[in-house]
């Protein structure tokens, strides 16, 4: 108890400089965001294992992608890992020995465990019926700082320009304190990972959590926020905006919400409009008739 008390006085201590830093960052290339911003979806999961490294190595070596969507989930430990699920999922999860986890293990919360034991999981090397092509490896949750370092060096190897990120912060009220750490303390060390990274510029994050959005924007106000809807959404672009207490940088919905008149909502709101997940050639090429501002995709090679 006691060193957990000091490690949040610690970062208590580090994130007014984090801020500062975030502040000074951003300021070099606050009008670096894509034009269309073309997003591999946990890394893009149609075609490699979702949120891994090598997904996004992938994304990478695609000239269309922009940017790499990812989730983020903490550790028992409070390591900041890239995963989706707030559990191990057995769809595509094997366990430390290589036999398959059974439905009972959704028991298995990444809050619960220590990096050290995550790591020993293999979430690559399944196949997964959802995604026939993924291709198949064996494959470990990697840490965010870990992915940023080899995503960054993987991009400068490359001689591709600096990819922007899109991370979620996975939390709901629901769940505090069993499937994640209280809101404020989850966007704080997503931050610092970010921002000791250098790539807090770069970077825009967003969740489905308005308490986690409403934060972000009050203790962190130069990096970007998206606000994430889902299909069921029902408020205009004036009444999000009254709930938020602000204009978010994008409005991230459910791709079926989107037509030329919630374009137009957002865009006079001075919000840009990025729907997810689209994963038909087609689809893709109606929402760039509508003029959104980028596609989130499984499937990035169908930019």
């Amino acid at each position: 108890m006691k060193i957990f008390f000091l490690r949040i006085a610690f970062l208590g201590l580090l994130l007014p400089f984090a801020s500062c830093s975030v502040r000074k960052d951003s300021a070099k290339t606050e009008n670096s965001f894509p034009k269309l911003s073309l997003e591999a979806h946990r890394g893009g999961r149609g075609l490699y294992p979702e949120e891994s490294i090598a997904a996004m190595k992938n994304a990478i070596d695609l000239p269309q992608v922009t940017t790499l969507e990812m989730d983020c989930h903490i550790t028992k430990d409070r390591k900041v890992v890239v995963f989706h699920d707030d559990y191990l999922n057995p769809k595509f999860v094997l366990k430390p020995d290589g036999s398959e986890l059974a439905e009972k293990d959704k028991s298995l919360k990444i809050f619960a465990i220590n990096y050290k034991d995550l790591l020993k999981y293999d979430i690559g090397s399944k196949f997964y019926k959802e995604f026939p092509e993924q291709k198949k490896q064996v494959t470990r949750i990697a840490k965010l700082a870990d992915l940023i370092d080899s995503t960054e060096a993987y991009a400068l190897q490359k001689s591709k320009a600096p990819l922007f990120y899109n991370i979620e912060v996975k939390s709901s009220e629901n769940k505090d304190g069993i499937y994640h750490p209280r809101v404020e303390e989850f966007v704080d060390l997503v931050v610092q990972v970010i921002t000791e990274k250098k790539i807090a510029a770069r970077t825009v994050i967003q969740s489905f959590d308005i308490r986690a959005v409403k934060y972000l924007n009050k203790a962190y106000p130069q990096i970007k926020v998206s606000y994430l809807i889902d299909a069921n959404y029902a408020k205009n672009a004036t009444e999000t905006i009254a709930a938020l207490g602000f204009t978010p940088f994008i409005i991230s919905p459910q791709y079926k919400l989107v037509n030329r008149d919630f374009v137009k909502q957002y865009h006079k709101a001075n919000v840009k409009v990025i729907p997810w997940t689209v994963n038909t050639k087609a689809e893709i090429e109606q929402l760039k008739v509508l003029k959104v501002d980028g596609i989130i995709s499984d499937y990035p090679n169908l930019f």
